[in-house]
């Protein structure tokens, strides 16, 4: 318990140095973000992309075909050594992982909410029965503009995802290999932030150059 309060201690310090770069917790296409902590043989990571990202779409999944791309992306998620090549003579290996996609629901629960408060400010509205066809006319459009900004504004998903991981070596973690890139075309940088006992550093991943020098 000592070892995971000192990391996650870690991982909260690690933001202070990201004054002068963009914060990672920015919704970007295309952005993804990778927080890491090293203590000792114990790295943790925490992982997030947008969904688009991953699976190509964000609304909620509708078709089995979305559901299916879902399960697959989640499944990939869990295996982080096949995302973020670690060098054999660190000896890692996952003692947890998990992902999840978070947010996929709220679009529906606005449209229900947001349902039950229209129809509650309009039902006094109409106790008298004298609602015309234009009134309801006037009702559609308003909801279908109201519906339009909601998506424009709210209408994202993301992937989340936790590892714990042992490495017998942890001196030898000189370099990542982004092999996520090659798994998810859409995806084009990953923010990392990178802490341990000895300070803490932000760096850069692109597509282009999917190696993390750790030394650097």
């Amino acid at each position: 318990m000592k070892q995971a309060l000192t990391l996650l201690a870690l991982i909260a310090a690690a933001p202070a140095l990201a004054e002068n770069t963009r914060q990672l917790e920015a919704h970007e296409h295309g952005v993804g973000a990778l927080n890491i902590a090293i203590e000792e043989t114990t790295v943790t990571m925490g992982f997030h992309a947008p969904g688009a990202d991953i699976v190509g779409f964000e609304y909620a999944a509708e078709s089995e075909a979305d559901h299916a791309a879902i399960d697959a992306a989640l499944a990939t998620l869990s295996a982080p050594l096949e995302l973020f090549i670690l060098p054999d003579a660190a000896s890692c290996t996952v003692a947890d992982a998990h992902a999840a996609l978070e947010n996929e629901d709220h679009h529906g629960d606005h449209d229900k909410d947001h349902h039950d408060e229209h129809s509650d400010e309009n039902h006094d509205d109409h106790t008298d029965g004298k609602h015309t066809e234009e009134d309801h006319a006037e009702h559609d459009n308003h909801a279908q503009e109201e519906h339009a900004e909601h998506d424009e504004a709210s209408g994202h998903t993301e992937f989340h995802a936790e590892y714990t991981l042992t490495c017998e070596t942890p001196a030898a973690l000189s370099e990542i290999n982004f092999a996520y890139f090659e798994i998810f075309p859409n995806a084009q940088e990953v923010e990392v932030q990178i802490v341990t006992s000895s300070g803490a550093k932000v760096y850069e991943v692109k597509r282009g150059a999917p190696v993390l020098n750790m030394g650097q």
